[in-house]
């Protein structure tokens, strides 16, 4: 066993694989917390033979149990205090949908609560949790966000807000007690080998492929996965314990994003811009075909209301205490386009 040996969760998703992929090219041991019959991403092509795979479920609290044992499958504590367990926690449900979701909920506060007994049962050595923005309250148009210390679900507005609110409370009172964990807090995440399922992979697709006549207005913080998943192994190493960090890049409008995606495709520019009151009466109907097709939806009341709202956060924290610089969106997009022109061939 390595001298530090992580343990991931959510290793088959965006972030967590990039995670993952960047701890083997450090060279570091890796376990990944993965469901029954799935299997870590393809472009995790490193020092495969550091990676260990563990069937299991944040959601069943015995499935935990294994990747914090001996290598004869036996839990010891002592074992993994002195192996030093850093557990990385990516596990989550993402969703732009208003409407409450059992399994969100169950995902990403009671999982959570899991892993928080998990990692105080097996004495790991810290705990980093991957938050989002998104549990933080939004300000005003043009007042700055920064790192909170408090997390009210009642403070924010999307169910999948509160749930991270929650969670995000949980792990910081546990590192008041008796838990060394850091919290992180990504922004909009984008990037290459993101799931076709998640909303801005699927338009950014669409795109490329020539498939998307038209954009909307706003805009958000868009963030390279690559520079998160740096962000959050520097957050295990350099974190104070209890603190947060936003790992965020900067206010991105739609239409650059777009321009930035002709520029690095080819393609035509988008001229048509809709503004956000008019997309938003078109959202119920959306909705109920996403409801009814079970495609991969563009927007939604909710992201409408995101890509709305405030969104100037601040990383000066994570930079300064982490050393966290993200890239520029230009180099994110040229690189996600590439990567999804490539699936076109």
């Amino acid at each position: 066993m390595s001298e530090k040996m992580y343990i991931v969760t959510g290793a088959t998703g965006h972030l967590g694989g990039y995670v993952v992929r960047k701890l083997l090219e450090q060279g570091h041991g890796v376990r990944a917390l993965v469901l029954p019959g799935e299997t870590c991403p393809a472009f995790i092509n490193v020092n495969r033979e550091l990676l260990t795979e563990y069937a299991g479920n944040v959601c069943n609290p015995s499935s935990l149990d294994p990747l914090f044992a001996k290598d004869n499958g036996e839990a010891d504590a002592a074992d993994a205090e002195e192996s030093g367990f850093i557990v990385i926690h990516c596990a989550g449900i993402v969703t732009i949908s208003r409407k409450p979701d059992k399994r969100v909920e169950t995902v990403n506060v009671n999982g959570t609560r899991n892993i928080i007994d998990a990692c105080l049962r097996h004495h790991v050595r810290r705990l980093v949790y991957v938050s989002s923005v998104h549990a933080i309250p939004v300000l005003p148009h043009g007042q700055i966000m920064r790192e909170i210390r408090n997390f009210n679900p009642d403070a924010v507005r999307g169910y999948y807000d509160k749930t991270k609110a929650m969670a995000t409370q949980m792990v910081l009172d546990a590192a008041a007690d008796n838990l060394d964990a850091v919290v992180v807090h990504p922004s909009g995440i984008i990037g290459p080998h993101g799931l076709q399922t998640g909303n801005m992979t699927h338009m950014m697709s669409l795109y490329v492929q020539g498939k998307l006549p038209a954009g909307v207005r706003g805009g958000f913080d868009f963030v390279d996965v690559r520079d998160v998943a740096n962000g959050i192994i520097a957050a295990a190493e350099k974190g104070r314990r209890g603190e947060c960090y936003i790992l965020s890049n900067r206010f991105v409008e739609v239409k650059e994003l777009f321009d930035s995606l002709s520029r690095a495709t080819g393609n035509r520019k988008t001229k048509l811009y809709l503004p956000l009151w008019f997309a938003k009466l078109f959202t119920p109907f959306m909705e109920l075909h996403y409801r009814l097709t079970g495609e991969t939806p563009l927007f939604t009341r909710y992201s409408l209301r995101t890509l709305s709202e405030n969104s100037l956060y601040s990383h000066e924290r994570a930079s300064s205490e982490l050393g966290y610089k993200p890239r520029s969106v230009e180099d994110t997009v040229r690189a996600t386009a590439l990567w999804l022109k490539s699936g076109l061939k």
